[in-house]
């Protein structure tokens, strides 16, 4: 095999196992395009006659990573639904070929395998994996709006049984490397020093390849299949609907009627897959990927450098900051005012470590990272200092003014405040330029966006600093202006005082939470104020108030306050909830659901377009961005200003104005909705 190619090198080593580096030319990380794959064919081909290798192992040779799956940004390119059948039909073909190797391949999986690149390895005869959490494998393509294409919703269920294999396929989640040697998709797991050794044994010594066990096998048959696609449709159709997210049901249906047995279920895969293409919920969740990927690259600035963490305030939030810092690597001080505060956060830190991850060793090294500081000595040592006090602006001035003296001149000061403006709090400090707002949303662990906030006096090299260091911590950073509520608490919590005041208008709580649901959203708006706390909403729309006269309290929330039913905490706020469960009262509504979700989300647009208007985000882009990671906004629309474009954004705005028209006097100004932005 003396030919060269581009993306793929070729070494023999002394045992004559042929090894395959995948190396894309000019990436950073390794991804299926048209060009890789007809390369990878023709060594295939060479492969299928090749006399002089004993054995072939498939390797990565960039730094980190397998294969990241297929090019994304080809999915935009077919031109027709023809068109990627076709392309999807080549690729399955190729992987074909491979799986019909008479020589031994296997896949030398460390680090991320998923998409296009485990459905790859699954066509190897073997797949040796490195155990860690760091190495992931699974088919997450339901998260773009499409499904495996190549092969992959046959093989994993073929491989491991239906329940398993369909159960990462409809979830879209990924597994460990020891995890999936524990499943079977692997045939083993080891620690990356033995990666080699272990891969040229399967190579050499050629041992029986992992097969399902008879159990296993029998769930693919047509009378299980029948049974098991019930259950497991049922159980989808709790998480998604179908008009919204089709390509887990096309799986099912697929499996359900075809099976994995011969040529038909991979034709039926393409050709579902093809189509799914060219859906609005694929378009847009792919935008939202990318929108992810902009997030992600307005880190590659300056970078920040800092090792220690001190954080002020050990309550749900701050404590839940501190615990996610240090499982990121960063030595981290806690601080509060007597251990009795912090002891709970510790404790919470240690369930949040090992939900993480699960190896007791990697545990522990978290935990010794994390440090009760009662006394604050971490401050004068801290690179960058986060406060996460209650909201009120004369402690925090008052703190701020203190850290100043105490803290080493190149420390990063950032508040997590979730309202009151930088330039409020930072009027007391003699260095105003030092002080970000690093916003977090709560659970800190589950909730990816953080706000990085700008004051008029804060320097932008801390704020590019910021978004750094919330980059490092595998966050994703948005930039905001400082204004009130920033940009989703701003937009968020108007939306909540307009489901309260439907609710105040006799409108059935269940009837408001189900309009929402079916819009998309992933919560109804009032089970959304219950978990959040009505006490803290209060608190937050009474400080918007103060800046948005605009701002109307429903009394309905005030009342629940004041008799101390502040939601899900408590057990009782608009909903009762026993043993942390809501109970849902059954309550007729007989009116179009649709009348009150157009209502809720016209509120949040009128409130998008003002953020934009006030240039609180640079873009459209960066406010559906904000919204969907940090509020759950319906993915599948693309975010509320791509969703206002493809309704028309003047035909929802002269809907907005006969909405606030209804309402007569109690109706605020409306202003126009403009998207000035290239």
């Amino acid at each position: 095999m003396s030919a060269t190619y581009k993306n793929w090198r070729l070494e023999t080593d002394t045992d004559q196992v042929l090894w395959l580096y995948f190396d894309k030319q000019g990436a950073s990380v390794n991804t299926l395009d048209r060009n890789t794959m007809e390369e990878f064919s023709q060594i295939v081909d060479e492969l299928s006659i090749d006399k002089a290798h004993v054995g072939v192992i498939i390797a990565s040779g960039k730094k980190k990573g397998f294969i990241a799956g297929a090019d994304i940004s080809e999915f935009n390119k077919f031109k027709d639904i023809n068109e990627a059948i076709e392309v999807l039909k080549r690729g399955q073909d190729i992987f074909a070929k491979l799986e019909k190797l008479t020589i031994p391949v296997v896949a030398m999986i460390d680090g991320p395998c998923v998409g296009g690149g485990m459905e790859l390895a699954l066509a190897c005869h073997y797949r040796v994996v490195e155990e860690s959490s760091q190495t992931r494998l699974g088919l997450p393509e339901v998260k773009l709006g499409i499904h495996p294409g190549w092969g992959g919703s046959v093989r994993l269920p073929k491989l491991i049984g239906a329940p398993q294999g369909l159960n990462l396929i409809l979830s879209g989640h990924t597994v460990s490397g020891k995890a999936a040697a524990k499943l079977g998709i692997a045939d083993v797991s080891v620690p990356r020093r033995h990666l080699v050794q272990a891969a040229k044994f399967y190579a050499l010594q050629k041992p029986a390849p992992h097969k399902a066990t008879f159990l296993q096998s029998l769930t693919n048959t047509k009378p299980i299949r029948y049974l098991l696609a019930m259950y497991l449709r049922r159980e989808l159709s709790a998480k998604a609907r179908p008009e919204h997210y089709p390509s887990p049901f096309e799986v099912l249906s697929n499996w359900e009627r075809f099976g994995v047995e011969g040529p038909v279920p991979y034709d039926r895969e393409a050709r579902t897959c093809g189509k799914l293409f060219f859906s609005d919920t694929s378009q847009n969740l792919v935008r939202v990927f990318f929108l992810q990927q902009h997030l992600k690259s307005l880190a590659k600035g300056t970078q920040f450098d800092g090792k220690h963490v001190h954080v002020i305030g050990a309550g749900t939030m701050g404590g839940d900051i501190a615990a996610w810092c240090a499982a990121q690597g960063f030595t981290v001080t806690l601080q509060d005012r007597e251990p009795k505060f912090i002891a709970p956060a510790i404790k919470r830190a240690y369930a949040t470590l090992k939900d993480k991850f699960k190896e007791p060793y990697l545990i522990q090294q978290a935990m010794d990272r994390l440090s009760p500081d009662v006394q604050g000595y971490g401050i004068a040592k801290a690179d960058l200092i986060i406060e996460a006090i209650f909201e009120d602006l004369k402690t925090k001035q008052d703190l701020f003014k203190k850290l100043e003296t105490e803290a080493k001149p190149s420390a990063i000061l950032a508040t997590n405040t979730s309202s009151i403006p930088l330039d409020e709090i930072n009027t007391v400090m003699q260095n105003p330029e030092r002080l970000v707002g690093i916003h977090f949303f709560n659970p800190v662990a589950k909730m990816q966006l953080v706000e990085v906030v700008k004051g008029q006096r804060t320097d932008p090299v801390i704020v590019e600093k910021a978004i750094s260091f919330v980059r490092k911590i595998d966050h994703l950073p948005l930039p905001v202006k400082s204004s009130p509520g920033f940009l989703v608490n701003r937009i968020l919590m108007p939306y909540l005082l307009e489901a309260v005041a439907i609710l105040d208008e006799g409108v059935p709580k269940t009837a408001i939470d189900k309009a929402m649901l079916q819009f998309g959203m992933p919560m109804g708006p009032i089970t959304l104020a219950d978990t959040v706390g009505l006490d803290v909403c209060l608190s937050v729309a009474k400080h918007l108030g103060q800046y948005y006269p605009s701002t109307v309290i429903p009394k309905a929330l005030t009342d629940l306050v004041e008799l101390k039913k502040l939601g899900r905490k408590t057990g009782k706020g608009f909903y009762v909830y026993k043993n942390g469960h809501q109970v849902r009262p059954n309550e007729n509504y007989d009116k179009p659901l649709t009348d009150i979700s157009d209502r809720l989300v016209l509120c949040m647009l009128n409130e998008a377009f003002a953020c934009l208007r006030e240039e609180v985000v640079a873009d459209g882009d960066l406010l559906d961005a904000g919204m969907i990671f940090g509020t759950g906004f319906a993915p599948f629309r693309g975010g509320p200003i791509h969703y206002a474009k493809a309704q028309g954004i003047h035909e929802l705005f002269q809907q907005f104005v006969k909405q606030q028209q209804a309402k007569g006097g109690k109706a605020a100004p409306v202003k126009e909705w403009e998207l000035t932005e290239a």
